[in-house]
């Protein structure tokens, strides 16, 4: 979503995205369309744009290119004030909101923000409450995911905290179960996800922490029969993922 600030604003950039952020009812300050781009979807999100009352700038293909850090912009980007987080409270009284389970996904050090998209993505159409990341060590919500998420992440609610194990303790006061992806757990099949829950989602390359590890309630594994030894950590969230849907369906 946010990628290098321009005069203190962030911005979206591509075509789905674009089109999301205006249709959710974010506040926007300005449209920003390349000199020559009209058409197709283009044509809509400036029509939209006009019946809001935003701001719409023409500007040149290089200078969008600068602005959106190298991103595919399709032509289009918008210019918004920095979106806060939310808390881990916010999530646990939207699922009560919904008459719901808690379902949440932590991404315990997921650096690369094509994967942290990519989980959004999967999360928001699973029907994940909200996400959680810590500050440091992790893809931060830039342009990068929020194109990757193709306009997901207008949707989820992305908790920034300062720390997992902590955050881990707080879900399980308010009686979430947390359950940790790692080789060395018990086949995923095997668990039984129709409660609330949290998954833990580790770093590409490391895993879960040691810590964050004994913390989980269970450790739960994808069997691996190939000759390789993990997946990319969006894959997995997203087999994990729906394998919460399907239980709870079967179960409901």
């Amino acid at each position: 979503m946010e990628n290098k600030k321009e005069n203190g604003y962030n911005i979206i950039c591509g075509r789905n995205p674009v089109l999301e952020a205006v249709r959710s009812g974010r506040e926007i300050d300005r449209l920003l369309v390349a000199h020559g781009v009209n058409g197709g979807s283009v044509t809509a999100i400036i029509a939209k744009c006009k019946a809001k009352g935003i701001l719409i700038k023409e500007v040149s293909s290089q200078k969008l290119d600068y602005y959106c850090g190298g991103a595919n912009h399709q032509g289009v980007a918008v210019l918004f004030a920095e979106q806060e987080y939310c808390q881990p409270q916010d999530i646990l009284n939207y699922a009560k909101e919904k008459g719901e389970m808690p379902f949440i996904i932590i991404c315990d050090g997921i650096e690369d923000p094509h994967n942290l998209g990519a989980i959004i993505r999967t999360a928001e159409a699973a029907g994940v409450h909200g996400i959680i990341i810590p500050k440091r060590r992790s893809a931060s919500l830039n342009a990068t995911v929020a194109k990757s998420a193709s306009g997901a992440l207008e949707y989820m609610k992305v908790a920034r905290v300062t720390n997992i194990s902590n955050t881990i303790d707080f879900l399980k006061e308010n009686g979430v179960w947390v359950f940790g992806a790692d080789m060395d757990g018990t086949d995923y099949e095997k668990i039984d996800f129709n409660c609330p829950a949290a998954i833990v989602i580790g770093n590409e390359g490391k895993g879960i922490g040691e810590l964050t590890a004994k913390k989980c309630d269970q450790i739960v594994m994808l069997p691996m029969n190939g000759k390789i030894n993990s997946l990319n950590a969006s894959v997995a969230a997203g087999i994990l993922m729906y394998e919460v849907v399907r239980k709870r369906r079967s179960q409901n």
